[in-house]
């Protein structure tokens, strides 16, 4: 995902042709150099130190290994590793529009960028796909919370297909073409030119999850509009003799019914005791009683299904900002790379080029900030190493 430069001369086993653009530094004053250098180096920080952040909440707090977190702690390792290697090697390439450090670095930078990025957007989908279980498969969702091997297959997973879409590309392209079209002191794809290759990358890389991860915001909203129409006709008064499971088995089929996590314990301590007394109690009290074991778990039921809406409700609105902030950050850069490679870099200026590639980067930068911040965990994981003392308090203050 990267730009080129001034053109150089040709060297033996170059191609005819080179793709040849004017570098961005060579149109600024040196003071706006200095602003543009300043604005990279803290875009970097805040990728890193945010992503960090996020890594860090994981390995010290205990209460977030469970499998639905796994796929944040993949996603925070890539974009980690975009701050932390791609964005400060192009930060000198992008200012003196030269590649000072080798050819072999180059390949490295190439693979290591694409893959990252492509692994970034593919953890997306991953997290929004979980969500979506989550939502509109509640029952069967939480009866696999405990298996650990499906979400470290599916973390790995990610990896080898991110690698398999650009790494060969990257590293073979020059080799079965027999030439290279990379001018001297320039880094980027060998494919950056060829429109057709981009287009169907650029399908699998974004616009396949963009369309995925809109599908699984639309039926999660499609979910809850549902069951907030079912809770509007069906009320939860106690239930009449047999009515209990009339009225509750539909919903557990229906997968309405899953206590969040945080929940699970408390509910299923307080709900299984009147579950066991049902039939003891039963006997002894009259039927004209108001108070029953079918009305203790009706409220305990209600209750929870309250809860669990509410949580979606959450998800859904997490899932919008994942689906615009994914859309804005990708989508310019995605359009012009494919405008550009149709037209060999002749009908699109290079400074707009270099701004959507810098905002495709941001979206590493704002993922740490959109995701674990709406989960209520990671918001007291963060503050835990952040605020130990205000952490301490407000834990003291709920005990």
């Amino acid at each position: 995902m990267q730009n080129s430069m001034a053109e150089a001369p040709h060297t033996a086993g170059m191609c005819n042709e080179t793709l040849s653009t004017s570098s961005p530094s060579s149109e600024f004053p040196p003071g706006m150099l200095v602003l543009l250098a300043f604005l990279m180096v803290l875009l970097a920080l805040v990728t890193i130190l945010g992503n960090a952040l996020v890594i860090l909440a994981f390995i010290m707090d205990r209460n977030l290994r469970h499998r639905s977190n796994y796929y944040f702690l993949n996603l925070a390792i890539s974009d980690f590793a975009v701050g932390a290697f791609c964005m400060p090697l192009y930060i000198p390439y992008s200012l003196t529009g030269k590649w000072h450090l080798g050819r072999g670095i180059c390949k490295l930078w190439l693979t290591m960028d694409y893959i990252l990025c492509t692994a970034s957007v593919f953890n997306i989908v991953l997290i929004s796909y979980d969500r979506f279980l989550s939502v509109t498969k509640a029952v069967s969702y939480r009866a696999q919370q405990g298996i650990t091997s499906n979400p470290l297959i599916k973390m790995v997973a990610i990896w080898v297909f991110a690698f398999l879409l650009y790494g060969p590309a990257i590293l073979l392209w020059e080799h079965v073409a027999g030439c290279s079209v990379v001018a001297v002191g320039q880094c980027y794809a060998e494919f950056f030119s060829n429109w057709y290759f981009l287009l169907c990358a650029s399908t699998l890389e974004f616009f396949v999850p963009l369309l995925s991860v809109t599908y699984f915001n639309v039926h999660i909203f499609h979910n809850i509009e549902r069951r907030q129409r079912h809770g509007s006709t069906q009320d939860c008064e106690p239930p009449r003799r047999s009515s209990l499971s009339w009225r509750f088995c539909p919903l557990l089929r229906q997968g309405m019914f899953s206590p969040p996590l945080e929940a699970e314990d408390s509910l299923s301590s307080s709900m299984k005791p009147k579950k066991e007394s049902l039939v003891t109690e039963s006997s002894s009290r009259s039927r004209g009683n108001s108070v029953t074991p079918e009305n203790d778990f009706s409220v305990s039921f209600c209750a929870a299904t309250r809860s669990k809406l509410q949580q979606d409700k959450k998800i859904a609105k997490s899932l919008a900002i994942i689906v615009c902030a994914f859309a804005i950050c990708w989508a310019p850069y995605t359009l012009l790379m494919i405008i550009r490679g149709a037209c060999q870099g002749k009908c699109i200026h290079n400074s707009l080029y270099e701004i959507t590639f810098w905002l495709l980067w941001l979206n590493s930068s704002l993922n740490p900030f959109l995701y674990p911040l709406c989960h209520v965990k990671f918001r007291m994981a963060f503050m835990k190493i952040l605020c130990p003392k205000k952490f301490a308090a407000l834990r003291s203050g709920s005990l």
